[in-house]
């Protein structure tokens, strides 16, 4: 059908079309007429992941993750904020819910739950692109109380975040709190077992008990060096003072009474010489001097006796000073070899009391947390802006119903012509008679009273070489 066709067929059938028109615009403006007033409110969310937690001060950057959101968005649609909805509005006490109620499923099922339903339809949860923020629309009947059903949603929402954030806290709590319990059992186990060995081997498990032994025995090795030294420098004076130097030892040299004594028996000698040539052998002084002399040198030689004596007694004791040396040196090594053993075994069982109370104390401050994190009464949500009363209702929208009703009834009134002039077909266009006939048109009589001049195919001619005759049609 060209347009030229459709035209003619409108301009034939434009009752029919504009009945269709005015009884669909009709329809639709007295069903929008007709349909409730409803209101739609919106409450505003923050959802702040970014805020250090109360708890462990933990900041988390940048935005939330879409499933992160998600999440949030289940948890208001979910039927325990729904729920805590219809508590917190007490809605089951209102007569008209209980009526509406019996109406909808004649008594069957509960109340608060058939409530939560409606109420879940009647809620729109959307999250602002590109955002934290979260929007709850709620639509109801009134201005106040779809105001007063998103305000509700908005504050059960985050009571139960709290509540869910708490009563995860309590379950990892009370898990925390057993192992706590166990681990401290085993800890008192691990000290008990550390403390009977400690008792029975007689030591002190700790690095500085082994550490002072083996100086002890490093001390004792210095001794030892030492004294053999001496024993050995002590034993070659004795072995020199046997071969009758004694009077040539360093104590000897450096004794003031050889020294005095040498001094007095050379001036008893030099007094003895000038006696000698002056006086005869059995002069008194010849025989003092003579007395004198021996004397002293008795004295020298007794002295000198008495130096290589004591120089063999300091070899004896240096000899022995390095045998109790050289015993307490291997029993000292037999004791930190010992110990070491020991504290080998005992460091064992220090390392487990250590690694029991390590993790006793992790669980403890594990357990801390998770006691502030169940008592904790504050998320990562924040009432961003509350709803207010709307000033217009949200639907229906009658102009747009009416706008939508007349682009459809153009459709539909197009639509319902075209299938007239199927059903019942005319000739309406000179197109159309030299198509259905096909046969070339002759010519077009005027309209009475017509003055406009028409083109009018010759006969016989193919379309394409058709001459047009002028002609007038009204």
């Amino acid at each position: 059908m060209t347009l030229s066709h459709f035209l003619a067929v409108l301009r034939s059938r434009w009752r029919l079309a504009l009945a269709i028109i005015l009884a669909t615009v009709a329809a639709a403006g007295a069903g929008a007429w007709l349909m409730p007033v409803a209101y739609t409110a919106t409450a505003s969310l923050l959802i702040d992941i970014s805020r250090p937690d109360p708890v462990t001060g933990i900041s988390n950057g940048g935005n939330p993750s879409p499933v992160i959101l998600a999440t949030q968005v289940g948890v208001l649609k979910s039927e325990r904020v729904a729920l805590d909805v219809v508590r917190r509005l007490d809605l089951a006490a209102l007569p008209e819910s209980r009526t509406a109620w019996l109406a909808a499923t004649q008594g069957r099922g509960d109340l608060p739950g058939w409530l939560m339903q409606q109420l879940q339809k009647k809620i729109k949860i959307v999250p602002e692109r590109d955002s934290n923020v979260v929007s709850i629309q709620a639509t109801a009947a009134s201005p106040e109380k779809s105001a007063q059903v998103a305000n509700a949603f908005a504050h059960a929402y985050l009571d139960v975040s709290s509540s869910l954030r708490a009563e995860a806290g309590q379950e990892v709590s009370s898990f925390f709190a057993k192992r706590s319990q166990e681990l401290r059992i085993e800890l008192e186990r691990a000290q008990s077992r550390l403390a009977a060995f400690q008792r029975d081997k007689g030591i002190v498990v700790g690095e500085g008990r082994l550490e002072a032994e083996t100086t002890r025995l490093q001390d004792l090795s210095t001794q030892l060096a030492v004294s053999e030294s001496a024993a050995a420098n002590s034993g070659g004076r004795r072995a020199f003072a046997a071969q009758g130097n004694a009077d040539q030892l360093p104590e000897a040299q450096s004794s003031l009474l050889l020294s005095n004594v040498r001094a007095e028996l050379i001036r008893a000698e030099t007094q003895l010489q000038e006696l000698t040539g002056r006086l005869g052998n059995n002069h008194p002084q010849m025989v003092q001097s003579r007395a004198t002399v021996a004397l002293l040198r008795d004295r020298l030689e007794a002295e000198t006796r008495r130096i290589g004596s004591a120089a063999g007694l300091e070899n004896s004791v240096q000899r022995q000073r390095v045998n109790e040396l050289r015993a307490a040196l291997e029993a000292q090594r037999g004791r930190v070899l010992q110990m070491k053993t020991l504290q080998g075994d005992g460091q064992i069982l220090l390392r487990d009391v250590e690694n029991a109370q390590r993790a006793y104390d992790g669980v403890q401050a594990r357990l801390s947390q998770a006691s502030l994190e169940s008592h904790a009464m504050q998320g990562n949500a924040t009432m961003l802006a509350p709803a207010l009363p709307p000033s217009a209702p949200s639907s229906p929208r009658r102009i747009l119903v009416v706008g939508l009703a007349a682009a459809l009834a153009l459709l539909l009134s197009g639509v319902a012509v075209i299938l007239m002039e199927i059903v019942d077909p005319r000739l309406r266009t000179d197109e159309a008679v030299a198509t259905l006939l096909d046969r070339p048109i002759l010519g077009v009589l005027p309209r009475p009273g017509g003055n406009r001049v028409r083109k009018v195919p010759v006969v016989g001619l193919p379309s394409m070489h058709r001459q047009a005759v002028p002609t007038w049609e009204a």
